[in-house]
């Protein structure tokens, strides 16, 4: 085999994929192939900064999109209120059917297996990845290995004084390959996330609840399925086949956690792992936000034939005979049933700062990582990561040049910097406020920013390319239409802008200048100019925003240079920094360990501050100009 992915889920689906299609005789392993692509959370696909990554692994060739576009119950467009840069699509799964069809398609790849066996140890040849050794003694050969362990790594499931040895929903845990990892020198941690229960459908008084219903029309998730093309393998038209519920905690509901905190396993110390700040237990909630009278729960659907649903909002660990009562207090589920109990997870993972841009371990040459073993929580995230990991690993083996994104091209660049600059002390979860550049990174462009590198690299299809390309002619020549289209003071011109609720004017426009006022958007320009409706809308909506946004864009190109400036100052990877006098003890520490790239990342490293970047900025000079000299030197 050229390349091994360990793990089936979202993170190994899309690294095998990615590797198979670029050519390489992929290996994929998984614990159970029932579990494959198990969605065992919530059963929903994007939402706040979650949305912009499917889109960009979409744009990059990746099947996450496409997937959920043909097995979605519910989609909604999140932060509709908000400017463009932070609205982010959301799609409720029908999690069987997701199973279902990422199955086929990855039995339907050539280039790939797929097998079920436990990895219980990473071979080595030369201190390279070699091949994988599986729980019954088979040693496979590779060349390359992509770990996607998820949340299976000596994991144990949690519910008040109960544990257990165990996966996710009662899978089996992977038992060996945390002490393969530790004996090649990584250092474990603990991470700990947590699942609320399941409810009887039956149980549950709907009338009693908020209604929340979906988009018309609906926005999908892969740029194939937005452009109509059968080849997408999604029935049109789009439409929603359920709804979902809102309902509320409320004083009882605090009460009764309140007083049963004594028995939470992370008060009592049971739970070692570190949990995740952004999607906290109720129980965390409740204690970190003591004058909160109520909490939003979403009742949502976990598939379209499924007799169980989820409570978005209600994870505990706290024991099951504080569960029921608690659940029951909530309007709409004072017969609920809980067919499932709600459950914390720990499990073992790896430090990310050990892995290059290209998330290739520095420490082993040929192993990868992605995914929830990196630190990260979320399908999401975990997707972005195996497609990340599974072009770089075919590229390498193939002799190409690395993809390598940064923080200004993609919400992948922005959480793989974070992961491997920064590090961190918590399950990582990608938001729109973690990107600087975000009005530049929006979900809308992801295609016109991604599809030709995705192209490159041999993943993205001509279609793909050719769909992109036709988007950014359309809206180019569009924003140029609108630059030059000058509206006169006529009176039609001026009982239109009444309309619109602005205000008449004597003088001339561009059609650009009316539609950068607030309340003109393009749609209302159009019933002026009829002939402006001709373009496509999703050229429509890059020509807009291009218009609408102009200064705030040209302002975060010219962040964007400068910060490339800091990138192009690239540090030498076998730089000694001991020999660096001018350097703080700490600083010197930080960069030997993480190895920054450039001048950049240094400077986002925890430890590394503005004057040791500036001791490094002399340091290269210094070099620079050796450099120089030595070349002029006949």
């Amino acid at each position: 085999m050229d390349v091994i992915v360990i793990g089936a889920g979202h993170a190994g689906c899309e690294a095998a994929l990615a590797s198979a299609r670029m050519g390489l005789e992929t290996l994929l392993l998984t614990l159970d192939v029932g579990s494959v692509a198990l969605m065992p959370c919530n059963p929903a696909i994007g939402g706040t900064g979650k949305g912009h990554l499917v889109r960009e692994l979409d744009a990059l060739g990746g099947q996450m999109g496409l997937a959920i576009d043909r097995t979605f119950l519910q989609s909604r467009m999140l932060n509709v209120g908000k400017g463009p840069a932070v609205h982010s699509l959301r799609a409720q799964a029908d999690k069987r059917r997701y199973h279902e069809e990422m199955l086929q398609t990855l039995f339907a790849t050539e280039h790939l297996t797929l097998r079920q066996a436990e990895v219980m140890d990473i071979l080595t040849v030369n201190g390279r990845v070699s091949g994988v050794r599986t729980m019954t003694g088979t040693e496979i050969p590779c060349r390359a290995c992509i770990v996607c362990g998820g949340v299976y790594l000596k994991s144990r499931i949690i519910i008040g004084e109960y544990s257990k040895n165990s996966g996710p929903q009662g899978l089996l845990r992977a038992e060996g390959l945390s002490d393969s990892l530790t004996n090649l020198g990584f250092t474990l941690r603990r991470f700990k996330t947590g699942t609320p229960a399941r409810l009887d459908v039956r149980s549950i008084d709907f009338d009693e609840m908020e209604p929340q219903e979906g988009d018309d029309p609906i926005t999908p998730f892969s740029f194939l399925t937005v452009a109509g093309l059968a080849e997408s393998g999604v029935t049109f038209p789009l439409v929603n086949r359920r709804k979902c519920y809102l309902t509320y905690t409320n004083e009882e509901t605090h009460r009764i956690i309140r007083e049963n905190l004594h028995l939470s396993p992370m008060v009592r110390g049971d739970i070692k792992g570190t949990g995740a700040r952004y999607c906290p237990s109720i129980e965390d909630k409740i204690r970190r936000f003591p004058d909160k009278d109520r909490h939003q729960i979403f009742l949502e659907p976990e598939g379209l034939t499924s007799p169980e649903w989820y409570a978005q909002g209600l994870s505990s660990s706290l024991p099951e005979r504080v569960q029921w009562p608690l659940y029951r207090t909530l309007a709409g589920l004072h017969r609920a049933v809980l067919t499932r109990l709600a459950y914390a997870i720990e499990y073992d993972c790896i430090d990310p700062t050990e892995l290059s841009l290209t998330l290739e371990s520095r420490r082993m040459p040929g192993l990868y990582f992605a995914g929830q073993v990196n630190g990260t929580s979320g399908y999401e995230e975990a997707a972005a990561q195996g497609l990340l990991a599974g072009i770089n690993a075919a590229c390498a083996l193939r002799g190409r040049e690395p993809l390598i994104l940064t923080r200004d091209m993609a919400y992948i660049g922005v959480m793989v910097d974070d992961l491997t600059v920064k590090g961190v002390d918590e399950p990582y979860r990608m938001m729109t406020g973690r990107a600087e550049h975000r009005l530049l990174l929006r979900q809308d462009n992801a295609d016109l920013r991604l599809t030709d590198l995705g192209y490159r690299c041999g993943l993205a299809g001509e279609q793909r390319l050719k769909l992109m390309e036709a988007k950014r002619r359309e809206s180019d020549a569009l924003t140029e239409r609108l630059g030059t289209l000058r509206l006169k003071a006529t009176p039609e011109r001026n009982a239109w802008l009444e309309e619109c609720g602005e205000t008449p004017s004597d003088l001339s426009y561009t059609a650009a200048e009316l539609l950068r006022r607030p309340k003109i958007d393009l749609t209302a320009l159009t019933r002026l100019f009829p002939e402006l409706g001709d373009t496509p809308a999703e050229a429509r909506v890059q020509a807009e925003l291009n218009v609408k946004y102009e200064g705030y864009l040209e302002k975060e190109r010219q962040q964007v240079a400068r910060a490339r400036e800091m990138e192009a100052w690239l540090i030498p990877e076998d730089l000694d920094y001991a020999k660096i006098a001018s350097l703080r003890i700490e600083a010197r520490q930080k960069l030997t360990a993480r190895r920054p790239r450039s001048l950049s990342q240094a400077g986002r490293i925890p430890g590394v501050n503005p004057s040791d970047v500036a001791v490094l900025m002399v340091w290269l000079k210094k070099l620079r100009d050796e450099e120089k000299r030595a070349r002029q030197i006949p």
